[in-house]
């Protein structure tokens, strides 16, 4: 049986881009070692996309894409703040910054690596992500 969820909100640090996403409450979070999340400091929330909504701050998002092109990460043009992305690993979903949560819904945060350098074995393992 899976926890139950509850409804996060978050955003960026100017506050332009906000963003809720149902999750449990205990965190499960990846950190990937990847070039762009290790010098970013980004900790993954992946969620299928009927558990994300955009709140506000769509204007304000820019796109950026590198290597394939088949990540989409969002950033907020104003602050900079990357808070949600949709990755490689999971293009059926949307990875949320763990780090960009409101304070108040996460009770704790359980964090995995993943091993960008077996990208194969470590997107398998965690598949069931992005997935209803």
């Amino acid at each position: 049986m899976s926890a139950p969820l509850v409804t996060h909100r978050g955003g960026c640090h100017c506050g332009r881009v906000r963003f809720e996403v149902d999750a449990p409450a205990a965190v499960d979070a990846l950190d990937c070692n990847c070039s762009i999340c290790r010098m970013t400091g980004f900790l993954h929330l992946i969620v299928p996309a009927a558990r994300f909504r955009l709140l506000d701050g769509e204007d304000a998002l820019t796109e950026y894409r590198f290597n394939t092109g088949a990540a989409r990460h969002l950033f907020c043009r104003y602050c900079g703040v990357k808070a949600f992305y949709v990755p490689r690993s999971h293009p059926d979903g949307y990875s949320v910054n763990v780090r960009c949560l409101d304070a108040g819904t996460v009770e704790r945060v359980m964090v995995t690596p993943f091993d960008d350098n077996d990208r194969d074995a470590a997107t398998a393992a965690v598949a069931h992500l992005s997935k209803d």
